[in-house]
């Protein structure tokens, strides 16, 4: 068995505001399916709040195929 990328299906990716003061901010944007889109937001965001620190979540789908177990 291996497990290769589903090439059907859109990696997304989430981000949150790990800044703040005393606290995370927490806000939250997603799930975009570009480096752009989420480039963009954390921009913005820093633009109106000038926090600067993110966590990125990916998320994408895989197949499994059939074979000997390695």
């Amino acid at each position: 068995m291996t497990t290769v990328p589903d090439t059907l299906a859109l990696p997304t990716v989430t981000a949150e505001c790990l800044s703040g003061e005393g606290h995370n901010c927490g806000a939250t944007c997603g799930p975009l399916h570009t480096p752009d889109e989420l480039t963009r937001w954390i921009a913005e965001h820093c633009a109106a709040t000038g926090h600067q620190d993110y966590e990125q979540t990916v998320r994408s789908a895989l197949r499994a195929e059939p074979g000997a177990w390695q």
